[in-house]
């Protein structure tokens, strides 16, 4: 079964809004996770706690984030 009328020119004037409208669409989501990755990227992966260093093999003090050695109790 075919449709009555298959005139393309009109169909596309009568779909240009709806098309324009799921391209901007289409387009912020895009913006958004350029956004959201760089985010994701400046901000990853910094590490947060102790300036001591710790040794994971054996369990010994290594030093400070400033370079110098740490003093073990």
């Amino acid at each position: 079964m075919s449709a009555p009328e298959t005139d393309l020119e009109k169909q596309k004037k009568r779909h240009r809004p709806s098309l324009f409208g799921m391209g901007g669409v289409v387009g912020f989501a895009v913006i958004l996770l350029l956004i959201w990755v760089g985010w994701i990227v400046m901000n990853g992966n910094e590490p947060e706690g102790a300036d001591v260093q710790i040794d994971g093999r054996t369990g010994a003090v290594e030093g400070t984030e400033s370079g110098t050695p740490a003093t073990s109790n």
